[in-house]
């Protein structure tokens, strides 16, 4: 055990040894001048300590001191009935603090009593209470402050976690405080009530055994039971002062001292009026005039003491500032700085800024936040930080989206507006400005306030400008985050999955595939928009076939197979025919007999008028599916579908691919055309 595990269970234990064990009187002189140490320290601790919170401890201390005081009491009562002689501290408190006289002494007393329970008792408690519910209450707001620093990259994961724990400390700690100044109040009344036991069972003693008068027993053992009362209520007046000092810290993290001296004595103005009153007082009043005529002095003097100060630090801040500037046109530009490209970025004009600005009743914010929880619950990746600024070059109401810092589409909006789009079946038009939805370029309308009840009753689709903002960077992301998964993204997948199935992770990675050939089959799969979230199902498949294979083509094609539910019930609803469009085998024929195999991969040799051919029919039958409102899907051969998806991906990227061996055998499908080289079927 550790020494000051020693000695806390020795204090405690003494502490219940104490109400059982007689102990003596000079043994009881020590423990009351500990008691008094301990309590002078606490003070003087929650006075100095900088946070509240590097006296987390102080709720459980509280306690420990209470129970240490009243085993004192009890001490202390046993030898003032048995013997009569408790011992020197509490004859000094008796005899010198209360005069010698039982009068004084129990005035002196009471009015300790009353100070402590009416004053600082009362105090503490009602401060601490409220503290504690509106640290509680503001924990909400916290929490989504921190979110939103951590979403705009003004703190890192880091920083975020050990801001979230202090949060969860100080609502722990104020709440605490809150039951623990029971103690105190608990301790006052207990203290008094043993008082008045001692002062009654010391008398009634001392006339039936000590042969005293009622004058005589009553003068000495109420000398001694004042001295009793005091020599414990003074510690409990110490700390009961230390709750209120740590309880009404105004500032959570300040040199206490040095700030309440400079809001004291920092006003020249109010030190200066001051010593005038006191003069003119001490002059025009029978109050002592030296005294009060050296304390309006020492008042002005002080005044002008930190007028002076003042005017120097004055001059220092501003010598500091122009010695700061040179030195930061004399020193050579750091740029690397300059060199970190943010994965994600939102510009945006000054006409915005109130939508990202929360005091201004924005939630573009908390937006960010949802958007990234909703791609890592779809996708099962991890969004990276999105950076959110606003840029005085673009219009007010424009704003650009960057990935590794280059622009890749951008928007426009109008403040105070909204925009309806027509769903398709809406007849009655509905007046505004025509603009397109800038996520996927449907034909929409600018609205305003007013004529957004009746759009919506027309059947028009109508969203608010954050809502725009939000859908479309939410689409920008989904159609980069292959890109976006770094190999640290990865690593991390790796290091989650590690903790509950180590020897899947254990034997994949490194021994049969490297952490770059796993990203680039999670990438494969997120470039197509399938969900990564299952990734022991992932791991599981490339543990089965990287033996055989390393080809990340080929692998990805493996996993997509093994993820075939998911891949049915995200692209073939059930209970439905779904329509699709099917291959020709002869064109299937000719892509195979077009790959040539390398040690970098497969590529298609395909030549060009074989490749337009293919195109055109693609282009004819992907636009008879969206002419009848349904999503083109093409269903393929398995060997032949990660190359006719390299074959039209630049020609239609959003094109959905899949093989027979990703549908699940209870879809049902109907073939509504056919790709040909021909295009004539």
């Amino acid at each position: 055990m550790k020494k000051a595990d020693i000695g806390v269970a020795l204090y405690l234990l003494a502490a219940v040894i104490f109400f059982i064990v007689p102990i003596s009187s000079n043994l009881l002189d020590v423990m009351l001048a500990l008691n008094i140490s301990i309590a002078l320290i606490v003070l003087f601790n929650t006075l100095f300590v900088k946070e509240v919170l590097d006296m987390s401890f102080f709720p459980t201390l509280l306690l420990f001191t209470t129970i240490f005081r009243i085993s004192l009491n009890v001490s202390s009562t046993r030898l003032i009935l048995t013997t009569g002689n408790p011992g020197n501290v509490v004859q000094t408190f008796g005899q010198f603090v209360g005069g010698g006289d039982l009068i004084v002494g129990a005035i002196v007393f009471i009015i300790l009593v009353i100070i402590q329970f009416v004053v600082i008792n009362k105090g503490s408690e009602r401060v601490a209470e409220v503290t504690a519910r509106f640290t509680l209450d503001a924990m909400p707001g916290k929490q989504m402050a921190i979110d939103a620093d951590l979403n705009t990259g003004a703190i890192t994961e880091k920083q975020a976690r050990e801001r979230r724990n202090k949060i969860q400390e100080e609502s722990a700690f104020f709440g605490s405080m809150d039951g623990a100044t029971k103690y105190v109040k608990g301790d006052a009344a207990a203290g008094l009530i043993i008082t008045f036991v001692n002062l009654a069972g010391g008398t009634i003693m001392g006339i039936l055994r000590g042969g005293m008068t009622f004058q005589e027993a009553i003068e000495h053992y109420g000398v001694l039971t004042i001295g009793d009362g005091l020599s414990s209520q003074i510690p409990s007046l110490l700390i009961s002062l230390a709750t209120g000092i740590l309880v009404t810290k105004a500032s959570k993290e300040a040199d206490f001292s040095n700030i309440l001296v400079s809001q004291l004595f920092g006003i020249p103005k109010v030190l200066y009026i001051v010593g005038t009153t006191l003069a003119v007082l001490g002059i025009a009043t029978p109050l002592n005039t030296l005294l009060f005529l050296a304390f309006g002095a020492t008042f002005i003097i002080a005044g002008r003491q930190v007028d002076k100060n003042i005017g120097i630090e004055s001059i220092e801040e501003e010598v500091n500032a122009e010695e700061t500037e040179a030195e930061e046109v004399r020193k050579p530009e750091n740029v690397v700085s300059l060199l970190q490209v943010d994965p994600i970025e939102l510009e945006f004009g000054y006409g915005i800024i109130p939508l990202a600005d929360v005091n201004q009743g924005g939630d573009l914010l908390d937006r960010v936040v949802m958007i990234r929880r909703q791609i890592a619950l779809e996708l099962g990746t991890i969004v990276p930080i999105i950076r959110l600024r606003d840029n005085i070059q673009l219009n007010p109401n424009q704003y650009i989206i960057k990935i590794k810092g280059v622009q890749v589409t951008e928007g426009e909006i109008l403040f105070d507006h909204y925009m309806a789009m027509n769903p398709g079946y809406v007849e009655e038009e509905i007046t505004g400005i025509p603009t397109f939805e800038p996520s996927f370029h449907l034909p929409a309308i600018w609205i305003t306030e007013s004529q957004r009840e009746r759009a919506e009753s027309l059947g028009y689709t109508v969203v608010d400008p954050p809502s725009i903002i939000a859908t479309h960077l939410t689409e920008v992301i989904r159609s980069h985050i292959a890109e976006l998964l770094t190999r640290q993204d990865v690593q991390n997948l790796v290091n989650n999955l590690k903790e509950s199935n180590p020897v899947l992770v254990d034997e994949l990675i490194p021994k049969m595939l490297g952490l770059g050939e796993v990203q680039k089959v999670l990438q494969n799969l997120l470039d197509e928009g399938i969900s990564i979230r299952d990734l022991l199902t992932i791991f599981e498949t490339l543990a089965d076939h990287a033996a055989t294979t390393r080809d990340t083509d080929v692998l990805t094609e493996y996993v997509r197979q093994s993820l075939k539910r998911a891949i049915s019930s995200k692209y073939f609803p059930a209970n439905e025919t779904t329509s699709v469009i099917t291959l020709d085998p002869k064109v299937e024929q000719e892509i195979m007999a077009s790959v040539k195999q390398t040690e970098q991969g497969a590529y298609l040799t395909l030549d060009p008028e074989t490749t337009k051919a293919i195109m055109n029919s693609v282009q004819n039958e992907v636009t008879k599916l969206e002419n009848m409102g349904k999503t083109p899907i093409v269903i393929t051969s398995p060997i032949v579908r990660m190359y006719f998806k390299k074959l039209t991906e630049d020609y239609f990227k959003d094109l959905i691919v899949v093989s027979y061996n990703e549908i699940e055998s209870n879809v049902e499908l109907q073939s509504v055309g056919i790709i040909s080289r021909d295009g004539d079927k």
